[in-house]
C-alpha cells in the first residue's frame, strides 16, 4: 500500500469509530483499538481502551451519537507501519443543538496484521479558525 492508499484505508478505519453502528458494538470497537491504546479527550479527560468501548456502550444505551463532519484530512507516515492522522470534525451537541468544532489527532499502527489506534487526540476549536 503507498501512503495515498493507506491516507484513504486509514480514513474508513476513523469513519468507522464515528460510526453509531460500530459505537455501539463492543466487539467491533474492540478489534479498531489497540490494547495500549491512550485517548486524550475534548474534555481534558483521559482514557483507555477499556473506559473508551464502556464509554461508547453507555452512549449507544442512550440513543446513540450523530457522527460529525470530517474534513481537511491528512495521513502522515511517522514510520513504517505507524500514521499520524489530523483532521477536523463539525459535530452537533446532543444538550443544545450548537455545532462543536474539533481538532483531532490519531496514530494508527499496524499490530498483528492490521491496523488498530493507538493514540487519540480531540481539542475544542473555535469555529472561526476551523
Amino acid at each position: 500500500m503507498d501512503q495515498d492508499e493507506h491516507g484513504r484505508h486509514l480514513r474508513g478505519l476513523e469513519e468507522m469509530l464515528m460510526d453509531p453502528s460500530v459505537r455501539s458494538s463492543p466487539e467491533k470497537v474492540a478489534d479498531l483499538i489497540a490494547d495500549e491504546f491512550l485517548e486524550f479527550g475534548r474534555s481534558g479527560r483521559t482514557y483507555d481502551k477499556t473506559s473508551v468501548i464502556r464509554m461508547l456502550s453507555e452512549e449507544a444505551a442512550f440513543g446513540g451519537s450523530i457522527a460529525p463532519q470530517m474534513r481537511d484530512f491528512m495521513a502522515r507516515e511517522l514510520a513504517p507501519d505507524v500514521v499520524l492522522l489530523t483532521y477536523r470534525t463539525v459535530g452537533q451537541s446532543p444538550d443544545d443543538g450548537w455545532a462543536i468544532h474539533t481538532l483531532r489527532s490519531s496514530v494508527w499502527k499496524m499490530i498483528g496484521g492490521r491496523w488498530q489506534i493507538i493514540f487519540h487526540q480531540g481539542t475544542l476549536a473555535d469555529a472561526d479558525l476551523c
